[in-house]
């Protein structure tokens, strides 16, 4: 038996390196069951052997759960998004005076980066890092993508004044609008605030647009019902993809003035991915690919086998305990989105920690539902800092957290791409590929 059939190292392996693999391998060969794989230590050129699994095991079943813009501390470049000192999980505990979190703590999250009321711990649950984005952008849409395999080279257009005359009179062609109200870049919130009232009286709907790569179009639900706005919206979808605007989103909005509200009856219209995802090569290998929340926005449903639509937190994580006894092996990728436009577009900390709060609880009653076949990674699309002075996302690196039953805790450094995610999927699952980016085990 050869040592390199049982133990996977990278060519150029060094002597010292190489001489670390055969122990390690004899060790396992003399009866201590595990796995091994070669990490590269920082600033160095050889690897080092870390033990990862405790023993062998066919990975049926792949959850991941994003935690939409948890954001943990800015990226190098932050400074070119206009996002310098951004960090919305340390910004949160710091303003709240600590989190309480215990669930996450348990796997690693303190481990991560400092963060108040939520130490390191000696022996996590599950292996813990950070990931930067390839992608020059910190949408929403491109982070996923770039989680499947997509990295976007360059940014969605944004409208910083507002949308082009030209591109305004093909939406109203094409929408049967005679005109609309705003289109300026602005808060959401702000604008219904301002002009709500107008909208009521007129009719006429409002347009306007972020920081993101986004054309949105807020209602009143009791003047516009929300069939005539989705379809207003898909035709505003066929004028965007002309200039390749990221998403087009239904922004419906109830209440009276000096008490507007939007509503969970948000939906987006995606630019759909301009390639192969991770989420397509599953699919056409046989296995379940099961997105819940806006994932099926994210990716105009390509790649996906199945598809629930849910409004928030609650619903999703409600949905993915349903899920777990549907879905017995493949994907199920799950988006929860009020960190991001509950709280982090508010500027709400109080709200953003009491949701982080609530999703503990809500992991804690997942995790004994796990089965020893599955894997759980938890992470981040960017970052939406509500201690910020902006209401727009921020450029940071992404919390990571790998939770099998059966993994030693270990480092997994900072990765260079959230490509890694995808790939460590298909590699866990035997498919071959060719996505960027390193698989973790």
């Amino acid at each position: 038996m050869s040592i390199s059939n049982n133990i996977n190292y990278t060519v150029g392996l060094g002597k010292e390196a190489f001489q670390m693999a055969r122990r390690a391998f004899l060790k396992s060969f003399c009866g201590v069951q595990g796995r091994f794989f070669l990490k590269r230590a920082p600033g160095c050129r050889r690897h080092r052997v870390i033990k990862m699994w405790k023993k062998t095991v066919n990975i049926r079943r792949v959850i991941v759960i994003v935690l939409d813009s948890v954001g943990v501390g800015w990226m190098p470049d932050a400074k070119d998004f206009g996002d310098e000192g951004a960090n919305t999980l340390g910004h949160i505990a710091e303003h709240m005076g600590g989190l309480h979190v215990p669930y996450m703590q348990k796997m690693g999250l303190g481990n991560i980066i400092p963060i108040k009321g939520v130490p390191p711990v000696k022996n996590p649950t599950a292996a813990w890092g950070i990931m930067m984005e390839a992608s020059g952008s910190k949408d929403t849409m491109a982070g996923h993508w770039e989680m499947m395999g997509l990295i976007v080279d360059k940014p969605f257009p944004t409208f910083p004044d507002g949308f082009p005359d030209e591109m305004m009179e093909k939406f109203y062609q094409a929408s049967g609008v005679t005109r609309a109200l705003g289109n300026i870049a602005i808060s959401g919130t702000t604008i219904i605030a301002e002009l709500g009232e107008e909208h009521m009286k007129t009719g006429i709907p409002i347009v306007y647009t972020s920081a993101d790569s986004v054309f949105q179009i807020a209602v009143h639900e009791e003047v516009i019902p929300l069939e005539k706005l989705y379809k207003m919206c898909e035709q505003a979808r066929k004028v965007c993809d002309e200039y390749q605007v990221g998403r087009v989103i239904a922004r419906p909005f109830v209440g009276e003035k000096g008490n507007f509200t939007r509503t969970a009856n948000r939906r987006d219209f995606p630019m759909p991915p301009p390639g192969e995802t991770a989420l397509d090569v599953l699919k056409k290998n046989g296995f379940p690919v099961t997105g819940i929340g806006k994932i099926e926005d994210i990716f105009a449903s390509q790649g996906l086998t199945r598809a629930i639509h849910t409004k928030s937190n609650n619903l999703g994580m409600e949905s993915l305990m349903e899920e777990l006894s549907i879905t017995t092996r493949g994907l199920i990728f799950v988006n929860l989105v009020d960190f991001d436009m509950l709280y982090g577009h508010r500027n709400d900390v109080k709200g953003y920690a009491k949701a982080l709060e609530d999703f503990d609880i809500g992991l804690g009653e997942l995790l004994p539902r796990l089965q020893e076949d599955d894997v759980l990674i938890l992470t981040a699309d960017h970052g939406c800092d509500p201690a910020y002075p902006t209401t727009d996302h921020t450029r940071e690196y992404v919390p990571l957290l790998v939770y099998p039953q059966h993994l030693e805790p270990v480092d997994l450094g900072t990765r260079k791409t959230f490509a890694d995610i995808g790939v460590t999927i298909l590699e866990m699952f035997g498919i071959p590929h060719t996505f960027p980016g390193t698989g973790f085990f």
